[in-house]
């Protein structure tokens, strides 16, 4: 029942500790950058692992809450005179928690209609989210700067030191990945912990069979309450995190495509489990940078947005090309590749 419950599983946590810890110092500050995107969007992922993977509850309106979560932190660190709605308030120790709070509560608003639909039912009143999101997002002006012109994101200060200014310590890109990966160790510890819970086996029940989860006594308004609840949390603190990152947030960024992505992290990472959808989160991240590098061995690809084929068109292209094949080739993800690989050289030189 230990968190990590073999020797090699500790052995490979920490060596997963210290590569973070040296990576920094390893790396350009480009690949690092892309790594704490990464970072972020595994926390975004995990969450929906564990209302999609976990309680089974498919959900395709993640990106609404992502939109919520970055724009609360953009409102609450935001400059009380600018010509956008402010606080002031730019220590992320306030602005991260209050954005998950409010894209959690956001959760809450929508989790009844999750007690009385699933399957393609819910997944299609979630999809409503998004567009109903897009609609607020572009013209609620004063609080998201409106379509096509956005607003700044948070500002990341810690207890009035800045990350996004270099010193004796490191370059921005070396702390902000620092605090990107420690971020996810949090929330990646926290989500394991809960699905060993009763509320994590309550969610397994349900996603197995939701009449046999209720007949035995788990409560199915309270459970995917507390699913799209947690989910929507995560959701909201990546998205807040990602976007003070990037350093703008454009109303229109928040769309299906946005959604259809993290859906892609948790299918392709490994529906079910954390560590699976943290790979899938860093390998759809890293999907583009591969795409852009193997351009120039495919010279009839554009780089060019206006262009078809354009390598933007491709990269669409690759997100449900993988989706297919794994759901068909590979339905537990890249988790399922390494328990293959685990399980062959356990059993080796048998093959039973």
């Amino acid at each position: 029942m230990a968190l990590h419950n073999t020797f090699s599983k500790k052995l490979v946590f920490w060596l997963i500790v210290l590569a973070g810890l040296a990576l920094p110092q390893i790396l350009q500050d480009t690949e690092l950058h892309l790594l704490s995107i990464g970072c972020i969007a595994a926390i975004g992922a995990i969450g929906l692992g564990l209302v999609t993977g976990y309680a089974g509850q498919v959900s395709l309106g993640h990106a609404f809450f992502l939109g919520v979560g970055a724009f609360t932190s953009a409102f609450v660190s935001g400059d009380p005179a600018g010509r956008v709605y402010g606080l002031g308030i730019t220590n992320l120790v306030v602005w991260l928690p209050v954005a998950g709070l409010v894209a959690m509560l956001a959760g809450v608003i929508v989790a009844p209609l999750a007690t009385r639909l699933r399957g393609l039912y819910l997944a299609l009143v979630t999809l409503g989210l998004v567009f109903i999101g897009q609609h607020i997002f572009n013209e609620w002006a004063k609080m998201t700067g409106g379509g096509g012109v956005g607003r700044s994101a948070a500002t990341l200060d810690l207890f009035g030191y800045s990350l996004s200014k270099a010193d004796s310590i490191g370059t921005p890109e070396q702390k902000i990945f620092w605090l990107a990966f420690l971020l996810l160790l949090i929330f990646a510890i926290a989500a394991r912990n809960l699905t060993r819970s009763g509320v994590g086996r309550a969610f397994t029940a349900i996603r197995d069979r939701d009449i046999a989860a209720g007949v035995i006594g788990v409560s199915l308004p309270k459970y995917k309450t507390i699913a799209f609840a947690i989910s929507s949390f995560y959701a909201g603190c990546a998205g807040a995190l990602l976007y003070a990152l990037i350093g703008h947030i454009e109303p229109g960024a928040f769309s299906l495509v946005l959604s259809v992505e993290y859906i892609a992290m948790v299918l392709i990472g490994g529906p079910g489990t954390i560590s699976g959808a943290i790979a899938g989160a860093f390998f759809i991240t890293l999907l583009p940078r591969l795409t852009r590098d193997i351009q120039p061995l495919i010279p009839f690809i554009s780089t060019a947005p206006d262009e078809m084929p354009n390598i933007y068109q491709v990269q669409t292209i690759l997100y449900g090309v993988l989706i297919i094949g794994f759901l068909i080739f590979e339905p537990r993800g890249l988790v399922g590749i390494w328990f293959r690989i685990r399980s062959y050289w356990k059993n080796w030189p048998f093959s039973y």
